[in-house]
């Protein structure tokens, strides 16, 4: 049994609760062990994110995953103004910044400000490694965590709805952008301060968020696809 999944992930879920989900899915269908079985993801989605999660099932097919993970991919995001948190995101701790309810035309002027090639440092939270370590392990430890801005690309954001506080767009980027970092550089222009509220993935590449199936659908291994 081998091939690629396409996984629609709730909130909540770890990418690596998918794939254990999976995996033991996998195992129970061919008769074997679940540490006998070969099941992986093509990039990892935060817990709080929900949306499209590659998953690679076999030998020859984990084996890609190094190739799959640098595809392009689109979000629709959330972000909050008017506060940072410290992870960046919903679960961290709040810090008001600034009450200034910008215009719509100042948060589409943002936005078009972070399309093109530029450079991005990845949040302190995030699955970057320092030393070996995660970066996200040593934040939460209290460490400090010093990361190193790096080219990215963002092909194109589209603003959707804007009602104070909550700003609602649409970004396709290049593999290895942080939409968390996004957001808080697009509060930094804004001057008032903003955090990532929520984050779906829907596309990775040419694979799309209409043709994925939740986790624990009874019929998830008849999807497989050996694109």
């Amino acid at each position: 049994m081998q091939g690629i999944l396409l996984i629609d992930k709730q909130k909540d879920w770890t990418s690596f609760d998918v794939v254990n989900y999976v995996r033991k899915m996998v195992a129970t269908a061919e008769g074997k062990k679940p540490k006998n079985t070969k099941v992986g993801h093509t990039g990892t989605l935060d817990p709080q994110a929900t949306g499209l999660l590659v998953l690679l099932v076999g030998k020859e097919y984990t084996r890609r995953a190094e190739e799959l993970t640098k595809l392009d991919k689109t979000y629709e995001v959330t972000m909050k103004l008017g506060q940072t948190s410290t992870t960046g995101d919903e679960e961290g701790e709040k810090t008001a910044i600034s009450d200034n309810q910008p215009a719509k035309e100042e948060i589409e002027a943002a936005l078009q400000q972070f399309t093109g090639d530029i450079m991005q440092t990845p949040p302190a939270f995030s699955a970057m490694k320092i030393n070996g370590q995660r970066a996200y392990k040593l934040a939460r430890e209290g460490k400090e965590v010093i990361l190193e801005p790096r080219p990215i690309k963002i092909y194109k954001t589209e603003l959707t709805s804007y009602d104070y506080p909550y700003v609602k767009f649409i970004s396709e980027v290049g593999s290895g952008t942080y939409i968390r970092s996004l957001v808080e550089d697009l509060g930094k222009v804004l001057e008032t301060g903003a955090y990532m509220s929520d984050l779906r993935r829907t596309k990775v590449g040419e694979f799309s968020i209409a043709e994925a199936r939740q986790h624990n659908d009874p019929d998830l291994l008849n999807c497989l696809s050996d694109t």
